[in-house]
């Protein structure tokens, strides 16, 4: 990462002798300077609390935009210097590393981002908006085959980026459109068939931010819908630990089900430290209190080292792991 030189009072001073938390002031204070006030800006800011694993280092800088016009400046000030950028979501499916994430953490919790609009069998819906609340307003309008996004711990723009999944169903089974950003500020909407996707990824959005997507579905009473998501939390609760995690850690190989394969090694109930492979379900690592993203990791590489040792199959993180040791 390369930093500008900033003025002291005695003059300028490289970036490189200041204390990292005074650099990361001064790049607040830059910032700050060219945003509306409604946007949330904060210097070193704890991320373990915005993730569900509840684990992690800070954010040199932790941006919420309070409009899209705020997000792009956002975007340029960070090209302008040099800086990564990383989205974070609601924090599911995401382990950052004990060192934290380094440049700036974007969030687009703000209210402009997270709307949820029906018209007619569809949803236009913002990046922020949580997927149960997604789900919820599509039971209200009878509109079915959303169901699946109720047990999703995530935003409209998490499950975009990772093709996220339950149930059977995959995110973009039901995106009908998404509209995004990339880095230059621009924004461009693009109907879901130009949108390449695989298993738990969409590439465009390595590169670019999702603005939002409309969603479809189809007529049904709302009693139907809402059954079916009765039944779909159901399993869920009886299949998966209620301790704080970050989901499914592994993709499934093709040969059988990470969640099996664990099992069948006799690995639940393995620890690192506060880390644990959970005794309900063998793909989900719980923290039990007070595990680092260390024991974490540490725990990842024990699973792994036993599947390829013991039955030759290299397991591969579903989970998405940012930062720095």
């Amino acid at each position: 990462m390369s930093l500008p030189c900033f003025d002291s009072p005695a003059g300028p001073v490289a970036a490189g002798l200041l204390h990292p938390v005074a650099i990361h002031a001064e790049l607040a204070r830059q910032l700050g300077a060219l945003l509306a006030p409604g946007t949330t800006l904060q210097a070193d800011q704890p991320l373990a609390k915005r993730t569900t694993l509840r684990v992690g280092g800070n954010a040199d800088l932790y941006v919420e935009p309070a409009s899209e016009g705020d997000l792009s400046t956002v975007l340029r000030f960070a090209t302008e210097r040099q800086l990564p950028v990383t989205l974070l979501g609601r924090g599911s499916n995401l382990l950052i590393r004990d060192g934290g994430v380094r440049g700036i953490v974007i969030c687009l919790a703000q209210p402009v981002f997270s709307g949820i609009v029906v018209e007619g069998d569809r949803l236009r819906c913002g990046a922020g908006a949580r997927l149960k609340g997604v789900a919820v307003e599509a039971r209200r309008a009878g509109i079915a085959g959303l169901e699946f996004l109720e047990g999703i711990p995530g935003s409209v723009g998490g499950a975009l980026r990772m093709n996220a999944g339950a149930m059977g169903a995959w995110t973009f089974h039901v995106v009908e459109s998404m509209r995004f950003m990339h880095r230059d500020g621009r924004v461009e909407e693009l109907p879901a068939a130009e949108i390449p996707v695989v298993y738990r990824c969409c590439p465009l959005l390595k590169s670019c931010i999702a603005l939002g997507a409309v969603l479809r579905g189809r007529p049904d009473s709302a009693d139907a819908v809402g059954g079916r998501m009765a039944a779909y939390s159901a399993k869920r609760w009886e299949s998966q630990p209620a301790q704080p995690s970050a989901g499914c850690i592994f993709k499934n190989p093709q040969p059988i089900p990470a969640g099996k394969l664990i099992d069948e090694l006799g690995l639940k109930g393995t620890r690192v430290g506060d880390a644990m492979v959970s005794d309900i379900h063998g793909n989900f690592i719980v923290n039990l209190g007070g595990a680092s993203a260390g024991d974490v990791l540490k725990l990842i590489e024990i699973v792994r080292d036993r599947a390829r040792t013991v039955r030759g199959i290299d397991l591969e993180t579903e989970v998405e792991i940012l930062g720095e040791d």
